[in-house]
């Protein structure tokens, strides 16, 4: 495996590029500028990119993003505490992001030459966001493998590609594990929707998070302005279930 990471600094996709490092080649990182309010992010990227000793490759798609509305990742609306499966984080939904994305990095991937593209996603993602989903991650390959047909023909490119998604049916728990696993710098990677100075420990993904570490029995190394909020979230959550 010769692979191009999508990384969007978090620890999710720095923890895959770790683990392509480690079991193929890690051939390059590429982030997108979607004009996501927690672009921070993108300097956790380059980051792991240094680390690596990868090139990295960040585009704009500020203009477009701009027109996706509706979203509070891109818009002036209050990114929602608590757990990360509320129908309340679908407000954090950015239309057709990941196809975007995707359709993208499989044609920088056709220039470099590389036979994979790896991809972050992961079975947590499934309640919110439909492009995270089997189905749609599935379809998507298949029509890539469509759109490169008899690129091979052309020794300039390469047309063969495949999506390597390894987190597809797994939960964010394990991603943990093999953070610890690859030896990955957690507290230099980005999660918070909310992009401040720290962590707020009380937004979705920083809820999913911590919840991650502890569910893995893993130390997190990630400094929080709310330390207890999650606890309660999950206190809650169960009660819900269990009523």
């Amino acid at each position: 495996m010769k692979a191009l990471v999508i990384c969007s600094g978090g620890l999710d996709s720095v923890t895959l590029a770790y683990k392509v490092a480690k079991e193929g080649t890690l051939a390059s990182l590429l982030s997108f500028d979607y004009g996501q309010r927690h672009r921070k992010e993108l300097d956790f990227a380059a980051k792991c990119a240094n680390q690596l000793n990868v090139p990295h490759t960040i585009i704009d798609l500020s203009n477009v993003g701009a027109q996706l509305t509706g979203s509070a990742l891109t818009d002036d609306i209050d990114i929602p505490d608590g757990h990360y499966a509320e129908d309340s984080m679908k407000v954090t939904v950015v239309p057709n992001r990941n196809a975007i994305m995707m359709t993208i990095a499989f044609g920088l991937a056709t220039s470099q030459k590389v036979d994979t593209v790896a991809l972050a996603v992961h079975g947590g993602d499934h309640f919110i966001y439909p492009d995270c989903r089997p189905e749609f991650i599935e379809s998507f390959a298949v029509m890539q493998n469509h759109a490169l047909q008899g690129l091979n023909d052309d020794s300039s490119v390469s047309g063969n590609i495949e999506l390597y998604a390894p987190y597809l049916r797994l939960d964010k728990t394990e991603i943990a594990r093999d953070s610890a696993k690859y030896d990955v710098p957690v507290n230099e990677t980005w999660s918070c929707y909310k992009g401040l100075d720290t962590h707020c420990g009380r937004c979705g993904t920083c809820v999913e998070r911590r919840e991650a570490f502890h569910l893995a029995d893993i130390q997190d190394p990630t400094e929080y302005a709310d330390t207890e909020y999650w606890q309660n979230i999950i206190s809650n959550q169960r009660l819900g279930e269990q009523s």
